[in-house]
């Protein structure tokens, strides 16, 4: 062989001397070289590379029985390739992340410590590098890839198109040779016109490549371009061709040996690109006219053996829609994509670069072109931390779950692929290459939808959704890409996220273990840690036979009657029925008044089907609406729509009800009327069937809209007059009988179809009942009336029988172990009472108590809830405080702390009561009430000092907005003067508060929420948001933090987990989650986190939670407002150059600043004209998206 062959420090090689001495006989380098059964001095290689080829590298050299070593920098000093070689050493120190891998002689000076026979330089980096590539050599030292000449000749691109002109090869038109400044392209572009392509001469994959179609963005493209190839090649020199528009990205794989010998590998489609870098490739290409390809391949190898070249390399050409191909490169390197030209020709490319670098011919390692041969297809997919539903934004953190694919046909090359890893934004977003074989193109295609299936990366976002719509695309099925596919095909944007749904679970459970619950109003733990237990009913046909089956729900009750003939039919059946009916509050008013509203959908639901039959002849469930449709988004994070449509499926067949506050909605102030129409179509959509409609004032305007809105939605309308005083009382003048039956009359004038008294105090005794009851019976006798009523005096239930008595056709009970003091009075005694009278309910007893067993452990359960009210209160008869508000006023004034002031708090209620004019009190306007009444006990003001001094106190905002008649009118109108005196220049509101308020744009609404949070928001998530916009988005934040948490029991969703604690929650059917607490780590040193280690099905997975009790100081960056002068960074990534100063002027469009993210740079612009204020950012600061980086006066 000749001595070119052998560079000085590699003649060892032929001469058998080992390169380390005094290597121990016994160890693991000797014992694999024993077994590969030869004795080859091919003994160290470095790999002058990170990440995954340096890996893909250090696997071949061992397979070769070679000793393997690697570099890296200071921020790779974690990275998976270190561990990987056999010995590792820190390169470039001092430098930043990229320089230190074009640290050349810092490379060789390792090299040369320690042995180093041979130097890999991979793609990228220096891969292209001709000096570098000399001073291996000049060191003695072996470099796999060209000689330096040749990659001098053909790593330049403008070199490398001389030489195809030479050869006759075609060529893109394009610069003559490389172009200085952009002022030197003018010449060519007068000639050609755009589009053009700015290329880096020296580069490859993407970088320091910009597509410009017009003179306006010439010179910005041209800086970028130039900026981008110094950074990643260490040379900014740039040319410019024409842009073909719609070509394929055809190239040839080559081998070649210094003898002259070259071969071709077949081709490779890489036209599936971004930003010039290559997404998905396949071997060989599909749909390639055999005439073109045999033309590509000979234009190939002409062009290698033109310049002499050795080692693996790749032509690559344009081929346009004509079918013309053009030569546009030779990489003189190991490509990204040699993967699928070695599943196809069964060949290790790597294995010969090594080997032909060490001198050895082509047909020494039996490679002629007759004996390649191709088989099948292979696809090759770049799985990135890149976001595509953000413009791929690179993502970095930290991986918290890797789990990725294999079986038959699967290759992964990878290297940061594993659970902690960290993605920095100083390198390749690249995080595997998915690698894929078939006998077909379709089968290829098919296996790698399977591979990336069965992917499970958490913690960075990738962009694996993306490429399950690339992959399913009609134009990739059929194999017919082209380099700008990506661009012309926005539906491949329309992504389907995955969930996420066990880290994100984990992460909720992980802060329930270090800060514990969060749910406002919770004191302490649950009192239940077991399952509960859902109890047996007995089977009405064989009451000692097996009992019932509930696998299935009931399907026969009232609901049937409004389904079939309509509300009015329903009415007149419910007028017609001999009896009483009752409506249970159990899932309702009754947790409201006693746990806060705190119930979860997922109780309700366990015992949804049992209950179809125990109670399917009540006249309804009360199940939604009220305070409980924000508190399940605001406490609960539940959606209240899903819960109103899991109740509805799984109870068919009793009419389900929700309490709607008229013109409020269940909303606490005015809307505009489409609102209002809004909110009662989409809850007849989802279930609903009867709107109990209230004002919090008797004011009949709101209660108009309410009830027209139900009724246009196809709802039963029950109206309800709210009961206040006591009619039975020859001292009431205010709240009299004369004043209920006119306001009845309003009422049943709108054409209602059933009338509801509604007693939110428990005031209503029985008498009173008697009088009020019978008195609309003997008025209305066609009318069906409803009653409700609270205990909180201990009266409700004999109230509720002489309403019975009296002709009510319905009464409000809760469930025995839910009912009492401020709740409904107990359906046991009730029911069991109108038996005895003749007017039965139609529930049977035994069903009630098994009911009961079953609601008894939900008590138990959510005991950190109660509000300890242990006795009836009578003294509610004197400040009528409503007994949902009663509870939840209790909670309100232990946090404000005045829980020991609770006495005198309900003596400030009555005086605020009085201050108010004596209102009608449920929500909002009790609401009003006990703000006012909460206020004055904590400033110490009495009822004559309020009075005296209103026009100088600041008062609480809803009893301003309540006397500015933002609620409506009250009763006998505001009291004055004490109304202006509040109110003082603030506007008055005479009528009905939304009949001036425009109409709302749900269209524009729903896509700006879409835009905000994901294309999941539905028409039922708008009118959430119309009704509370902060609470939905904040419950939207929450569920793309913690996922949906509904699914989870609630004894895991309020206690904090203990360590060891298993848990076993279900996702959904048939996918189980078995967790197991395994450790909560330290606080981490400088950050107030803490690592919490848990088991998921066997699979341990890591999460970070803020301490929220830490005493560590945490240094944030400043945020973007939404003020457009607020200029905050698109994406994460480092600041690489600042372009404007504090006081200059700016225009719109202007570049600000650059910021550079794996690699990748990007101009952040100003989007309005005015002068910088503030800048807050500089060169080298590492900021995240979202981050204020200039001010500008606008």
């Amino acid at each position: 062989m000749s001595q070119s062959l052998h560079p000085p420090r590699i003649a060892h090689i032929f001469q058998g001397t080992p390169s380390v001495p005094g290597t121990p006989v016994h160890n693991i380098q000797t014992m694999r070289r024993k077994a590969a059964g030869h004795s080859s001095h091919l003994t160290k290689i470095l790999v002058a590379n990170r990440g995954e080829i340096a890996i893909r590298v250090f696997r071949t050299a061992h397979e070769l029985v070679m000793h393997t070593v690697a570099i890296y920098s200071q921020e790779d000093r974690m990275s998976a390739h270190r561990q990987k070689a056999d010995e590792a050493y820190r390169v470039g120190e001092g430098l930043t992340p990229v320089a230190a891998y074009l640290a050349q002689d810092d490379i060789i000076r390792i090299a040369l410590e320690h042995g180093v026979d041979m130097i890999h330089p991979g793609y990228g980096f220096l891969s292209e590098n001709a000096g570098f590539a000399r001073k291996v050599e000049q060191a003695g030292i072996a470099f796999v890839g060209p000689s330096p000449e040749v990659i001098d000749a053909l790593g330049d691109k403008t070199k490398a198109r001389d030489v195809a002109i030479k050869c006759g090869v075609p060529v893109v038109p394009g610069t003559p040779g490389p172009v200085a400044s952009y002022e030197d392209a003018s010449s060519f572009i007068q000639e050609y016109g755009f589009p053009v392509i700015i290329k880096a001469a020296m580069g490859g994959g993407g970088r320091g490549m910009r597509v410009v179609r017009e003179q306006s963005d010439f010179k910005t493209s041209f800086e970028r371009a130039v900026s981008e190839a110094k950074s990643a090649f260490g040379d900014g020199t740039v040319f410019i061709e024409r842009f073909l528009e719609r070509p394929r990205h055809i190239e040839v794989q080559l081998l070649a040996d210094a003898l002259g010998n070259t071969i071709h590998l077949f081709e490779r489609d890489c036209s599936v690109q971004r930003r010039h870098q290559k997404v998905v490739e396949v071997a060989p290409a599909t749909h390639l006219p055999e005439e073109v390809r045999q033309a590509i391949l000979s234009d190939a190898i002409t062009l290698a053996k033109s310049v002499g070249y050795r080692n693996a390399g790749t032509a690559e050409f344009l081929v346009d829609q004509m079918g013309r191909h053009y030569f546009i490169e030779i990489n003189p390197r190991i490509q990204v994509e040699h993967t699928i030209t070695e599943e196809i020709t069964g060949l290790d490319i790597v294995a010969a670069q090594i080997q032909i670098a060490a001198g050895a011919t082509l047909p020494q390692l039996g490679l002629s072109q007759e004996a390649i041969t191709k088989r099948g297809f292979a696809i090759q997919c770049r799985v990135t931390t890149e976001d595509p539903a953000t413009n791929f934004q690179p993502d970095t953190g930290k991986i918290e779950v890797y789990r990725s694919a294999g079986g038959n046909g699967v290759r992964l090359d990878a290297s940061s692929g594993f659970a902690g890893a960290q993605i920095t934004p100083h390198y390749d977003s690249l995080l595997v290459k998915v690698s894929v074989s078939g006998t077909t193109y379709e089968v290829a295609r098919r296996k790698m939808l399977r591979a990336l299936v069965e992917f499970r990366i958490r913690g960075v976002k990738t962009n694996i959704p993306f490429l399950f719509r690339l992959l399913t695309n009609d134009v990739f099925v059929g194999g017919k890409t082209w380099t700008t596919f990506i661009d012309d095909t926005p539906e491949l944007f329309k992504l389907v996220q995955s969930q996420n749904r066990a880290q994100k679970l984990l992460a909720y459970l992980g802060d329930m273990a270090v800060n514990g619950s969060s749910i406002k109003g919770q004191n302490g733990e649950p009192g239940l840690k077991e399952e509960i237990v859902i109890p047996a009913f007995q089977n009405r046909e064989d009451p000692d036979g097996p009992s019932l089956d509930t696998s299935q729900s009931c399907e026969v009750g009232w609901r049937n009657i409004i389904v079939e003939k309509g509300p009015e039919a329903f009415a007149r059946a419910v007028r017609e029925y001999p009896g009483c009916l009752i409506m249970d509050t159990t899932w309702r008013d009754a947790h409201q008044s006693l746990l806060a509203t705190r119930l979860r959908t997922v109780d309700i639901v366990n015992i949804a089907k049992q209950t179809s039959y125990a109670l399917a002849n009540a006249y309804s469930l009360e199940c939604w609406g009220g305070a409980t449709f924000d508190v399940a988004m605001r406490f609960l994070y539940e959606d209240p729509w899903e819960r109103l449509r899991a109740i509805r499926k799984l109870v068919p067949n009793i009419p389900l009800q929700a309490l709607v506050r008229g013109a409020n909605g269940v909303g606490y102030t005015s809307y505009p009327d489409n609102a209002i129409y809004d909110f009662s179509k989409r809850a007849v959509e989802n279930g609903l069937d009867i709107f109990r409609v209230f004002d919090s004032l008797n004011y009949i305007e709101n209660m108009k809209l309410g009830i027209d809105a139900a009724k246009k939605a196809g709802g039963v309308v029950e109206a309800v007059v709210c009961y206040s005083g006591d009619v039975a009382s020859k001292s009431e003048t205010k709240y009299t009988l004369q004043y209920y039956l006119d306001f009845v009359e309003q009422l049943v004038s709108e054409g209602i179809h059933v009338l509801g008294i509604k007693d939110m105090a428990g005031l209503l005794k029985p008498e009173a009942a008697k009088l009020l009851v019978g008195t609309l019976r003997e008025k209305y006798p066609s009318l069906p009336i409803h009653v409700h009523s609270h205990d909180t005096a201990g009266i409700s239930a004999a109230s509720m029988l002489a309403a019975a008595a009296a002709g009510a056709d319905v009464v409000d009970v809760a469930i025995d172990s839910m009912s009492g003091l401020t709740s409904q009075p107990p359906m046991g005694a009730v029911t069991m009472a109108l038996e005895q009278t003749g007017l039965g309910t139609g529930i049977r007893y035994a069903d009630i108590q098994a009911l009961n067993l079953y609601w008894t452990q939900v008590r138990v359960l959510y005991q950190c809830f109660e509000a300890n009210v242990r006795a009836s209160d009578s003294s509610v008869f004197a400040h009528e405080m409503p007994g949902g508000q009663y509870t939840n006023l209790m909670f309100q004034a232990q946090q404000l702390g005045l829980g020991t002031q609770w006495i005198e708090i309900k003596k400030k209620y009555i005086e605020a009561n009085e201050l108010c004019g004596n209102i009608i009190k449920v929500t909002p306007s009790s609401k009003v009430v006990g703000d006012f009444a909460q206020w004055m006990t904590q400033n110490k003001l009495s009822k004559a000092e309020v009075i005296e001094r209103a026009d100088q106190l600041d008062f609480p905002s809803s009893v301003v907005e309540f006397f500015q008649g933002y609620l409506g009118q009250p009763v006998g109108g505001f009291p004055e003067p004490l109304r202006s005196k509040i109110i003082r220049d603030k506007p008055r509101v005479d009528g009905r508060p939304g009949a001036t308020m425009e109409p709302l744009d749900f269209k524009q609404i729903k896509a700006e929420l879409r835009a905000k949070f994901g294309k999941h928001i539905t028409n039922a998530d708008v009118t959430s948001y119309v009704m509370y916009p902060k609470v939905f988005e904040e419950f939207q934040q929450f569920l793309e933090k913690y996922g949906s948490l509904s699914i989870v029991p609630t004894r895991y969703f309020l206690g904090r987990p203990n360590v060891g604690e298993e848990m076993t929650i279900s996702i959904e059917e048939g996918k189980t989650l078995i967790i197991r607490l395994m450790a909560i780590g330290p606080v981490v040193e400088g950050k107030a986190q803490r690592d919490v280690w848990f088991e998921v099905n066997g699979e341990v997975r890591a999460v970070s939670i803020e301490d929220k009790s830490s005493a560590v100081e945490t240094v944030s960056r400043e945020r973007a407002t939404t003020d457009p002068g607020s200029v905050g960074a698109p994406m994460s990534g480092v600041v690489v150059e600042v372009r404007v100063k504090e006081g200059q002027e700016i225009k719109k469009g202007d570049p600000v600043c650059v910021l550079s993210a794996m690699k990748m740079e990007s101009a952040v612009t100003a989007p309005v004209s005015g002068h910088v204020k503030r800048v807050v950012v500089q060169e080298g600061d590492s900021i995240n998206q979202g981050d204020l980086c200039v001010e500008i006066v606008h």
